[in-house]
């Protein structure tokens, strides 16, 4: 899954810069915003494979990135880190797309096999849609030509 697109949304410069560094060196192409406003034209400029946010950031935070990627027809998967501690906001994250939820700190190896499942599930989902077109599509064109 190296040379995925991942897009940062972090407003904390450490943890942003870390974090890229430790994504790039695992082979992910990484672009990042300081918060969910520049995140949001950073996922519409890019068509990223997977976002990473942050919850609380000023401007915008994660949970309106989440609600706008909902609006997408095809979104990006989603992994979202906090230091919070709530329970009802893993829980409203979750409801949202996010699937996975990091607590703040965190391994930076539980980081990247977050990052690795997300997009392996990104992968198979996409195969599997790729295979139910393909009768689909034989069936249709069979269908034209009678």
């Amino acid at each position: 899954m190296a040379g995925n697109k991942i897009i940062l949304i972090e407003d904390d410069r450490e943890i942003q810069t870390t974090l890229r560094a430790v994504l790039e060196s695992a082979g992910y192409r990484v672009s990042s915003a300081s918060n969910g406003a520049e995140g949001q034209k950073l996922i519409q400029a890019e068509n990223p494979d997977l976002v990473i946010t942050d919850m609380m950031m000023p401007r915008m935070g994660g949970f309106p990135v989440l609600e706008y990627l909902r609006t997408l027809d095809d979104p990006p998967r989603v992994i979202m880190i906090t230091a919070n501690e709530g329970g009802r906001h893993k829980a409203y994250a979750e409801m949202l797309g996010a699937v996975d939820y990091l607590r703040k700190p965190f391994a930076m190896d539980v980081l990247l096999e977050s990052v690795r499942k997300a997009l392996e599930q990104a992968a198979a989902v996409e195969e599997e849609d790729a295979s139910e077109q393909g009768p689909l599509r034989r069936r249709v064109t069979r269908k034209k030509k009678e």
